[in-house]
């Protein structure tokens, strides 16, 4: 029985059950804490007077070593030795499943990320995206679900007819051969051209939608030059998910296949009279009720809007995964789109309407301020990578100047590649963000590589212990020599981790998981300097010192795994 189980078996013979245990933001508070508010109307007391008296009355047994009140929360405190045996018993039973939940079993999500635009390179405000998305469907997997992540390629449009109208007036047919460049940056290069000649003669932009109805009119010189810019465009990014590090997709969709039937959606809604045509011929929907106005739905020269294509993607995603959960991984500004598209598939009365879900983010600056892709001032994930790890690497060299070429750079991508990630995953998702290069890859302080650096110390660690002393990390050790006030302070916050990942889902809240294992890289380098293990004489303290640090070492793997980034056994 889990503590969490006996506390709930102590309060049934107070008649109090359905009331979800809460962890104290504090451990001096206790380890489990029960919330009184709901109690107060069933008691008519006040949430404080019913805590008061719950205290008094509950007596202590099992594990449950202490209970008093705070406030409006009855606290409960769990005998410290009983919970480092099952703490430490329960890390070395799951190993890399410890935090893991099967609370999802036989559900299905998809996760849609990053869903770019095939006019130019991925940037950084995209690697936020693939950073949040690979972790969000990460967190979800843990709990359970079986999850696909899936990509939505947005491969046609008036930005990417731009980008093809630059390329064909000013490209000369040159190729990312011949001017030896990235191909996605070769196509993003025209796109940045046209928005200089678009200020300079408004007629480009005419001549933008122009190439877009030949598109969509199937003319096939602009089809073949499409399919060229989109080759090179695609080619990039796979390049570009492979090196930061992005399992492959379960599923690519192209805005190309889809458009069409989306159409289609809209015509059936018209003749259903969900929809309405306007006098210029537009096709739009009348949301004043929703509070979302007046939306076009199809242009009144019969070309589709973004939410077009998106209202048959959303039923072609359930059709092939039967998912009980949609989520969309896009930044904040396309808040209205989504609420539009919902409100859409409501009024449509498709059965998955309410299993839609936009995790929105707020955008990327720079310190020197915002990112513009069309004037050329967004950071290229390219290039950030390769800038990082080469800072990375020279930070490498000067601490460890024995080591070998390929070991400085297999190190240098995984801590450049993880300070990136960390720093774009610590903060709330929901708020906009300052990136800035030089603080991320700090060895100390909440970055990514103060992470790693913790890791490998404990690897380190261990395998000094068995190398000096012959000890091997084990769940056979006393507990109750676990008393130290940093080593008790180590197991609560391990024992913090399942109930961690589980809130991390429930609010789909990703930064939770880097915000606890900070703590606990705080909370084992304390212990680390306040308790030797390796010159420890006591053998039995010793032996429990060492598994301690196993299981941060395992714990600590674990999150870094859920955020995406590789956990370092050597710095």
């Amino acid at each position: 029985m889990s503590f969490k189980e006996e506390i709930y078996e102590l309060l049934k013979k107070h008649n109090i059950q359905n009331i979800e245990l809460e962890v104290p933001p504090d451990s001096k508070l206790g380890d489990f804490a029960l919330p009184c508010f709901t109690l107060a109307e069933e008691k008519k007391k006040a949430p404080n007077a019913i805590a008061e008296d719950l205290a008094k009355e509950i007596q202590p047994e099992g594990s449950v070593k202490e209970v008093k009140n705070v406030g409006p929360y009855v606290n409960f405190f769990i005998d410290k030795s009983k919970l480092a045996e099952q703490t430490i018993k329960k890390i070395f039973q799951e190993t890399d499943l410890y935090g893991h939940s099967k609370d999802g079993e036989g559900k299905k999500v998809v996760v849609e990320f990053p869903a770019p635009n095939t006019n130019k390179p991925l940037h950084l405000g995209h690697m936020r995206n693939m950073a949040l998305g690979a972790c969000l469907a990460n967190i979800i997997e843990c709990q359970g679900y079986k999850v696909f992540r899936v990509n939505l390629n947005n491969d046609r449009g008036i930005h990417i007819c731009k980008s093809m109208l630059a390329y064909k007036l000013w490209g000369n047919n040159n190729t990312p051969e011949s001017d030896k460049i990235k191909s996605d940056h070769f196509v993003g290069k025209y796109y940045v051209e046209f928005a200089k000649k678009e200020k300079e003669d408004p007629n480009y932009t005419e001549q933008a939608q122009e190439m877009l109805r030949k598109w969509e009119a199937e003319d096939s010189e602009i089809r073949s030059l499409w399919e060229k810019m989109n080759s090179w465009a695609l080619s990039g990014f796979d390049s570009t998910y492979k090196h930061f590090g992005l399992r492959p997709f379960d599923k690519v969709y192209y805005e190309s296949n889809t458009y069409k039937d989306g159409k289609n959606i809209v015509l059936e809604g018209l003749d259903k009279g969900l929809f309405q045509k306007r006098d210029d011929d537009a096709i739009v929907v009348d949301l004043e009720k929703e509070g979302l106005g007046e939306k076009v739905l199809v242009r009144a020269d019969g070309t589709t809007v973004y939410i077009t294509q998106d209202l048959h993607l959303a039923n072609l995603k359930y059709n092939e995964f039967k998912f009980d959960r949609s989520v969309y991984v896009v930044a904040t500004e396309q808040k209205y789109h989504f609420n539009v598209l919902f409100t859409l598939l409501k009024k449509l009365q498709y059965p998955f309407a309410e299993g839609c879900y936009h995790f929105s983010y707020g955008m990327v600056h720079l310190p020197e301020g915002r990112m513009k892709s069309r004037e050329g001032t967004a950071v290229d994930a390219d290039d950030l990578m390769t800038k990082m790890e080469n800072m990375a690497g020279e930070a490498i060299k000067e601490r460890h100047k024995t080591l070998s070429k390929d070991e400085v750079k297999s190190r240098s991508q995984e801590v450049g590649i993880g300070a990136i990630k960390f720093y774009l995953l610590k903060n709330d998702a929901n708020k906009d963000m300052t990136f800035n290069p030089k603080e991320s890859l700090s060895f100390e302080g909440d970055t990514g590589p103060y992470l790693q650096y913790t890791h490998a110390r404990a690897c380190s660690i261990l395998r000094k212990a068995k190398e000096e002393k012959d000890l091997t990390p084990s769940a056979d050790i006393a507990f109750n020599k676990l008393a130290d006030k940093s080593e008790l302070a180590l197991i609560d916050t391990l024992a913090q981790f399942p109930s961690k990942t589980e809130e991390s889902f429930a609010g789909y809240k990703p930064h939770l998981i880097g915000q606890y294992l900070l703590t606990l890289a705080r909370a084992f380098n304390e212990f680390y300097h306040s308790c030797p293990c390796i010159k420890e004489e006591n053998e039995e303290l010793a032996k429990a010192r060492l598994s301690l640090i196993d299981c941060t070492r395992q714990t600590i793997k674990n999150g870094l795994t859920l955020l995406g980034i590789t956990a370092i056994e050597a710095m």
